[in-house]
């Protein structure tokens, strides 16, 4: 449990119990620098929070309790009852997946002993960087190093200020560095039309700049840039619409920078080929290593995904979409990806989990469904079995994997509710088959 001190808050006399350093789960960036009070009202985000992180940790839970069949028993009574319903499939899918690294574990262990499948909830966006990872490599950077080093910044058609409220604040905006007391102004490129630019502002930025082209020719684009950075420029005047001396003088400025960045988060790539832009800004970027100095840096991770890939990983040795039916994991893109599985009819029981977000619910389904999940979860239907579970840094403490993959962050407790986390529920069916 968090030991809380005294703060005043801003323009209040009064006291609240304060607590800095807050860890936030909402998103991807686990941005680590909220202050959090709270008062006889309940917990508030007091500095540094964006609007996914007022929602989240200013939503109240009071009043969820466990059902089975729609009627309220007891907790130990509903992990009795999901048990039953474990121990009675023959291939249980395990979706979701909004949970911290203790709560992945508990998943992982689960569907090892019960021979299910495992998958998250935002995999296929995940998976258009998957695949280009494990067929053409890249070369990426970190939220750290980008935020030193980089002083150019490509956004590809996405739009971050959606997913990721604070990263132009905390990662391009920011004018200190740990490289140079000096650092140069940045020029920041955005490649796609009607992305949210309002964000980039301050005295560092130095240009703003759009190839303003539609999402769905994004690739062309992206395309005709990696041409030009290899010296095979195209004979046309526009490339879907963009001209192409724009085009020829970002390849230019991409190759005089001195750390170039391509940004780009998978959710958003929900377009024709999008999977062709990945692997492409990731073969400019290694072209650009050739004489120099640049990097990629994919944004995403939300609900928890950026945990869910890097655990299955280290235990099973695949990133999600997981089969443990044989006795052995066996890894499949295609066949182990519950939304088709539920399409067509495979598996005969869903237990899904969402602690960070009510609108991460469980799809509409045929079988009999489990869900772990925080309470206000939008439910297409009625569950067999409802267990409301706590959140990982507010609930309860835990850890989670920020977005580059590269540091795990601890979540405080801040005494929120006594709510069971998503991990002990998960370890007690396990122990009880």
């Amino acid at each position: 449990m968090t030991n809380w001190t005294q703060a005043t808050g801003a323009g209040d006399s009064r006291k609240s119990n304060a607590i800095t350093d807050v860890a936030c789960p909402f998103c991807g960036l686990v941005c680590d620098d909220l202050e959090i009070v709270r008062d006889e009202s309940g917990i508030k985000v007091a500095k540094n929070g964006c609007e996914k992180a007022v929602a989240g940790f200013e939503r109240a839970v009071d009043g969820a309790r466990p059902q089975v069949d729609g009627k309220d028993v007891d907790l130990d009574t509903a992990i009795r009852a999901a048990t039953e319903l474990v121990r009675a499939s023959s291939l249980p899918l395990y979706g979701g997946l909004g949970t911290d690294v203790d709560g992945i574990r508990a998943v992982m262990a689960l569907a090892d002993k019960s021979g299910g499948v495992v998958d998250h909830a935002l995999s296929e966006g995940q998976y258009r960087n998957f695949r280009v990872l494990q067929t053409r490599g890249w070369i990426m950077s970190t939220l750290t190093e980008a935020r030193n080093r980089a002083d150019l910044f490509i956004i590809v058609a996405t739009d971050v200020q959606k997913l990721h409220p604070r990263f132009f604040e905390r990662i391009v905006n920011v004018e200190q560095s740990l490289i140079t007391e000096q650092p140069k102004k940045r020029t920041v490129v955005f490649i796609g039309k009607d992305l949210d630019q309002s964000a980039v502002t301050g005295p560092r930025i130095g240009e703003v700049l759009t190839l303003n082209v539609d999402l769905d020719h994004v690739s062309d684009v992206v395309s005709a840039l990696a041409a030009e950075i290899r010296g095979t420029p195209s004979t046309q005047d526009t490339v879907a619409g963009v001209a192409t001396a724009d085009i020829r003088a970002l390849a230019e400025r991409c190759k005089t920078a001195e750390y170039p960045v391509f940004v780009w988060a998978p959710p958003s790539l929900a377009f024709p080929n999008a999977d062709l832009v990945v692997s492409t800004v990731s073969d400019l970027v290694k072209e650009l290593n050739i004489e120099g100095r640049a990097a990629g840096l994919a944004l995403g991770g939300n609900e928890g995904a950026i945990s869910a890939a890097a655990v299955s990983s280290w235990q099973s040795g695949f990133p999600l979409r997981v089969s443990f039916s044989s006795g052995k994991p066996d890894y499949d893109v295609t066949r182990y990806a519950i939304p088709r599985m539920l399409q067509d009819g495979e598996g005969d029981l869903l237990l899904w989990i969402a602690s960070f977000s009510p609108d991460l619910g469980p799809p509409a389904t045929k079988i009999p469904s489990i869900v772990l999940g925080t309470p206000g979860i939008k439910l297409a239907a009625q569950p067999k079995v409802f267990i409301p579970i706590g959140t990982p840094g507010i609930d309860h403490a835990g850890r989670i994997i920020r977005v580059d993959n590269v540091v795990s962050i601890p979540l405080k407790d801040l005494g929120r509710s006594d709510l069971p986390r998503a991990a002990d529920i998960l370890a007690a069916i396990e122990l009880a088959l």
